[in-house]
């Protein structure tokens, strides 16, 4: 929201040395613009500097921490368009958290603006089309929460063209609607300050009283009436009881997925509210003649911040899938943690036994040859005990000798029962002989 001061100006006069009070028409006067606000008490504005950097840590941490597990969910399965949308939202808040808060921190905590004509420019107007695209989604995200209670059975699952083709009209629509406050806002130096003002010239008077008046209807009652309606008549279609159990299931399941994000709904409506009130008050400080103070100004701003803060723990805490992916991711991250750490432990240990030092080296190479040695010298000693302990005698000597000699005729006679009768006739002869 425009973190404007609703006060009166002063115009420069020619001299440029003090300013004179202008008359209550809206055309002519100045607004403090950008986050800058002229406080005086340094306690205050360290207060909200303080708050202000605690809520760009932990909530961009948060939404981080929400994005990757919405991001784990939609890898996971099928891509679903409310998945797809609450996405959607915690991108608009790291768009915040990153480009707009910090420079507001840093803002607080100078008498004079120093942080150039670009963001003077386009700080007001990041920041309203960051907020309107967050309104807008949460209007779409009710429509399609409405369809997912009608038929619980049937997952509202698309293409991821069809989530662009959803996703892109909305951040179109968001980055046109400000466009005001990016005409209008310039520098202002007087003297030794630099003041970031939204300054209204007369010949855009006319057009300026339009958009005031129209500007909060479309960005912040129509979507979240269309928001709120919806929600309604999906909470109603989640009381139905169903006849099977499946049916039950995913009416259950419906109505904690409803109830979610009719709290966020209603976070972001009551959290934004103050802000708008300053606005209006700017907007039309003609018709009250008073000026709202610089701590309710800065305390709107505090409360519109703390959007992004809400969301990413509404989503731990009321949704059962969200839980329960953010443990997986969390067991996912820490296996991949000890499996690197056990692959390194075993590259050492490889990279200590692939290469010792060239000491040892040398030494199992002695050692080795040592052995070697002392084989060979074994088995050499071993060959003549061998001869004497198996000796061969004469008479065997004599026998194979005999056997190696005889002749082949009678080893291989066919017939030798036909010479039986005649060898023992020579024998008796060589008797009687």
């Amino acid at each position: 929201m425009t973190p404007l001061l609703s006060t009166k100006m002063e115009k420069l006069t020619s001299d440029g040395t003090n300013f004179s009070t202008i008359n209550s028409s809206v055309d002519q006067q100045h607004y403090f613009a950008g986050g800058y606000q002229p406080i005086k008490s340094t306690e205050l504005k360290f207060l909200v500097q303080t708050i202000l950097v605690l809520i760009c840590v932990t909530g961009f941490a948060g939404n981080v921490f929400a994005a990757g597990v919405l991001i784990h969910i939609i890898r996971k399965g099928k891509p679903s368009l409310i998945n797809s949308l609450i996405l959607n939202l915690s991108t608009a808040d790291l768009f915040i958290l990153s480009f707009v808060v910090p420079f507001r921190a840093a803002i607080y905590s100078k008498p004079t603006w120093n942080a150039g004509w670009f963001i003077c420019k386009t700080s007001d107007w990041f920041l309203h089309s960051c907020m309107v695209a967050k309104s807008l989604t949460t209007a779409v995200v009710a429509k399609a929460c409405f369809m997912y209670a009608s038929n619980p059975s049937k997952q509202v699952n698309i293409k991821y063209q069809t989530i662009f083709t959803i996703i892109l009209p909305i951040w179109i629509l968001a980055f046109v609607f400000p466009i005001p406050h990016w005409l209008f806002t310039t520098l202002k130096y007087k003297t030794d300050m630099v003041m970031c003002i939204l300054n209204i010239p007369e010949t855009g008077s006319l057009f300026l009283s339009v958009f005031v008046k129209l500007y909060p209807i479309f960005v912040f009652c129509i979507p979240l009436f269309f928001a709120f309606f919806y929600f309604w008549r999906a909470y109603g279609r989640c009381q139905r009881r169903g006849t099977k159990t499946q049916n039950l299931r995913n009416q259950i399941r419906s109505r904690r997925l409803t109830l979610m994000l009719l709290y966020i709904t209603m976070a972001f409506t009551i959290m934004w509210l103050p802000e708008w009130i300053s606005w209006l008050w700017m907007w039309h400080v003609h018709w009250t003649r008073y000026s709202l103070p610089a701590a309710f100004t800065a305390f709107s701003h505090i409360i519109m911040f703390c959007i992004s803060l809400v969301d990413p723990i509404i989503f731990l805490v009321m949704n059962e899938e969200f839980r329960e992916s953010c443990k997986g991711l969390c067991k996912r991250i820490t296996w991949k943690k000890t499996h690197i750490s056990t692959e390194s432990r075993g590259t050492q240990v490889n990279m200590s036994l692939e290469g010792p030092p060239p000491e040892s080296v040398q030494a199992e190479q002695q050692q080795a040859n040592q052995e070697k040695e002392l084989s060979t010298t074994h088995e050499n000693s071993e060959s003549p005990k061998s001869k004497k302990e198996n000796p061969t005698f004469p008479d065997v000597e004599q026998f194979w000798h005999d056997r190696e000699i005889s002749s082949p005729s009678q080893d291989n006679d066919p017939t030798p029962w036909e010479h039986e009768g005649e060898e023992k006739q020579a024998s008796q002869i060589n008797v009687k002989l």
